[in-house]
């Protein structure tokens, strides 16, 4: 590929959830150190399945990939990394002060701001050039609003150390962060220097991708970062003129590549083609570039049918209230998925809401036209920040002087008090499953758990920072396991990522209380018919997956492929 001749040190892949970011970024590595290069791939998502496509455990330090010379790889665990980081903050100070002074420190440390501050050090630590052993470092970022957020956190943490005069919060994870800055300004100037990183747009030939590739490129111009090109992946030739899915699938993408965004259509373009096996291993990753589709001889084995969206109606609508929570991993269809929930529960005559948690979802675009009992809404971070740091202000600082109060002003413009912010919020979106149904399309797999594992430590925080936590805060985890008022709706396709993403979220959700009311397997070509070669051969491969996910599912519900 091109975009390999001149690659600098750092190579960063984003993009909308699904469209293939993971096997792009490996292929990449792979490619890179068969040239003789010592390469260290990285993943900064929540979600990452890096060890399933190189077929290696991998774990928080790099790890030297078999077969590969000169390529390790390593997951960046936020959890992982926040357990050391507070480890580092509190150890020195075991047995010197109080107990319940550790604890207090504890206390400080608890949040999710903690984690995405430690995540935030070891992906500045491998950007700015700490990593000076690999001649290039490739990141497998999270899905498009995760990596935005994380790509602006330089730039944010750099600002906040800039204008606070301690570098020190009540927000216990930022006490201490002015000794960071010089790293922090590093990988700031390191994100937006051309011969240092490149950023490539990762995306398929439909046009919500596109789209989303083109709000991505404004938005990280925003931020000063450039993109280097931009990656079709997934690029569809029809074999069987006969197939008229296959045609249209052909016809579709033409389409959506000839109408593509002004912005992308300036940027250096690489097609990759829809192949016809999952890539997985080494092997696979090599014959990935350049190559041309191989379709597999398809099993004559016939998939058993399954129940379709429509019979798993009446098990969301029993209640007659509650919220609806579409969760998986990004890309499998969650957004458009709520939509039609919403839509469908609106026109049994259920007032409905359908709204979001991911920042890189756009519920209205999925939804369409006004449907029936239907209204549509989003958790605006910024919206949501302005309004919690006024509501502090005015409650928890009214009782401060001057002195205090400009404190806590310059506390609440650290870039952790979004977090609390958008969590509140969605406090209240669950909240409103009171008075009618709430649909919920969450954000990619590990942004929601994220999300739900910290409803204890959040009510912690909130109370901190306000001195009390609001009802709905209170509420929010009895409610999100009480099975009669919060359904949770695991979506997959029948590929093995998504459903060993899928199985892996389903137990997590088990250790939380929290239990799925039904999988719901999308896009499958199972009950079509199809001649393309290509197309069979997928097809036939679904077969163990639909098997899998009826071993693991109270119930199932299938969705046939349609085009975008």
């Amino acid at each position: 590929m091109e975009f390999l001749e001149h690659a600098p040190r750092n190579l960063l892949f984003t993009g909308k959830g699904g469209v293939g970011k993971t096997s792009v970024a490996c292929a990449t590595a792979v490619a890179l150190a068969e040239r003789g290069r010592r390469v260290l791939l990285v993943s900064t998502d929540p979600a990452s399945n890096l060890s399933e496509v190189l077929e290696t455990e991998l774990g928080s330090a790099p790890r030297v990939i078999p077969g590969v010379a000169g390529l390790s790889a390593m997951d960046v665990d936020p959890e992982a990394l926040a357990h050391a980081y507070r480890e580092r903050r509190v150890g020195p100070y075991r047995g010197v002060l109080p107990d319940s002074a550790v604890r207090s420190i504890e206390e400080q440390l608890s949040g999710a701001c903690t984690v995405e501050i430690a995540a935030f050090d070891e992906f500045a630590k491998l950007l700015g050039g700490q990593a000076a052993e690999w001649d290039h470092v490739v990141f497998d970022t999270a899905p498009t609003g995760h990596t935005l957020r994380l790509l602006e956190l330089p730039a944010a943490w750099a600002d906040f150390l800039e204008a606070s005069a301690g570098g020190t919060s009540c927000l216990g994870p930022l006490a201490g962060l002015e000794a960071q800055q010089k790293l922090y300004q590093a990988t700031r100037a390191a994100l937006q220097d051309p011969t240092v990183s490149a950023l490539y747009l990762v995306t398929r030939a439909d046009g919500a991708a596109l789209r989303e590739a083109a709000r991505t490129q404004g938005e990280l111009a925003e931020l000063g970062v450039g993109c280097r090109g931009l990656i079709v992946n997934g690029v569809f030739t029809a074999q069987a003129p006969s197939d008229p899915l296959a045609q249209a699938l052909q016809a579709a993408q033409r389409r959506a590549l000839a109408e593509m965004p002004m912005g992308l259509q300036g940027l250096p373009r690489a097609e990759l083609p829809l192949v016809a096996g999952a890539l997985l291993g080494t092997q696979a990753l090599r014959g990935f570039f350049g190559s041309a589709p191989v379709a597999v001889a398809p099993s004559p084995s016939e998939i058993p049918a399954l129940p379709g969206l429509a019979d798993l109606l009446p098990a969301l609508e029993a209640s007659g209230r509650g919220v609806v929570m579409v969760m998986g991993k990004g890309g499998v269809g969650k957004t458009r998925l709520a939509a039609r929930i919403a839509r469908e529960l609106g026109r049994r005559g259920h007032p409905v809401q359908l709204t979001t948690t991911d920042p890189a979802a756009h519920v209205a675009e999925a939804m369409g036209e006004a449907a029936l009992n239907v209204t549509v809404s989003r958790i605006d971070p910024a919206v949501e920040t302005r309004g919690y740091a006024e509501e502090v202000m005015r409650t928890a600082g009214a009782a401060l002087d001057a002195p205090g109060r400009a404190l806590l002003e310059e506390e609440l413009k650290s870039p952790c008090t979004e977090e609390i912010a958008v969590f509140r919020a969605f406090a209240r979106t669950v909240d409103a499953g009171e008075r009618g149904f709430v649909v919920i399309d969450t954000a990619p797999t590990g942004h929601t758990l994220l999300l739900l594992d910290a409803a204890e430590s959040y009510h912690r925080q909130v109370a901190q920072v306000e001195g009390s936590a609001p009802e709905e805060v209170r509420r929010l985890l009895p409610r999100l396991r009480d099975p009669a008022f919060t359904k949770i709706v695991l979506v997959t396709l029948p590929e093995a990522t998504p459903v060993h993403e899928a199985a892996a979220l389903d137990r997590d959700l088990g250790r939380a209380g929290i239990r799925p009311v039904a999988w719901v397997i999308n896009q499958s070509l199972a009950p079509l018919a199809l001649t393309d070669p290509v197309l069979l051969a997928r097809r036939a491969a679904e077969g163990r997956f639909h098997a899998e996910v009826k071993a693991l599912a109270p119930r199932v519900a299938l969705v046939p492929w349609e085009l975008a």
